[in-house]
């Protein structure tokens, strides 16, 4: 009698909850192709560690989740165009600043130019000493600023390319003779194309001072943007922020 009470209850209380879950905000995450922070399956599902962080955070902020993978270039005119959304993973720069409500930080970010290990010609102690030798980097990428701000000129300098994968390919190819290039990005990039690590050599470190965030829009909800914030010092604080990071980072 007891148990029918129960599932009669239950059964109740499934319009409220339901009702509940539809009315929490519907939050679209807006990514790039960057493993193995976040990346789209062979299904084009989302993935990666700020994806499976992301979704974690938006559960407990009482909000709901939607999440494509686009171009670089792409991400950032849809999140300039749609309400509701946020970017992601995005560094934090002083000319982002004000562009962003900014939760993080969520992962460091070491970005490292490198060169074929073969090609022992090649040698670079500062940017300077780059003559007529191409970088490839992801177009519109905070690298991609950074080394334009440097004075690189993109068609001269710098060989633009739409992500970190086709970036790593022209290289092989000897299309340009440096790549930017995330350390774990290097690594993850070499295992899909069965090659070890060992075939790239680093060459020059472009930055190691920045973190990875997630950005909302300045007219996102400050109440949820502080909800989604509480929520990621909670899983910091609880050690599941450091579980999945494990997964990811080893």
């Amino acid at each position: 009698m007891r148990r029918r009470s129960c599932l009669a209850l239950s059964a109740a209380l499934l319009p409220c909850f339901a009702g509940a879950a539809a009315d929490e905000p519907l939050l679209l995450g807006i990514t790039e192709n960057l493993p193995p922070l976040n990346f789209a399956d062979d299904n084009g599902a989302a993935q990666g560690f700020s994806v499976e962080l992301l979704r974690l955070m938006t559960g407990l902020a009482g909000a709901r989740l939607e999440v494509q993978v686009l171009p670089w270039q792409r991400a950032m005119q849809v999140v300039e165009a749609t309400p509701q959304s946020l970017l992601f993973s995005l560094t934090r720069l002083p000319e982002r600043e004000a562009q962003f409500q900014w939760v993080g930080p969520i992962a460091q970010r070491r970005i490292l130019l490198y060169r074929l290990a073969s090609r022992t010609d090649l040698n670079l102690s500062q940017l300077s000493d780059l003559g007529s030798a191409r970088i490839g980097v992801v177009r519109d990428s905070a690298a991609d600023r950074q080394l334009q701000a440097a004075g690189l000129k993109p068609g001269a300098q710098l060989e633009q390319g739409l992500d970190d994968a086709t970036n790593v390919r022209k290289l092989l190819a000897g299309r340009m003779e440096y790549v930017a290039l995330l350390d774990w990005a290097a690594a993850w990039n070499l295992r899909q194309l069965q090659l070890p690590y060992a075939t790239l050599q680093p060459a020059l470190e472009q930055d190691a001072s920045k973190t990875y965030w997630f950005g909302l829009r300045p007219d996102a909800d400050p109440a949820l943007v502080k909800r989604l914030q509480q929520a990621l010092d909670s899983l910091k604080r609880d050690g599941r922020f450091e579980r999945l990071r494990q997964r990811y980072f080893r």
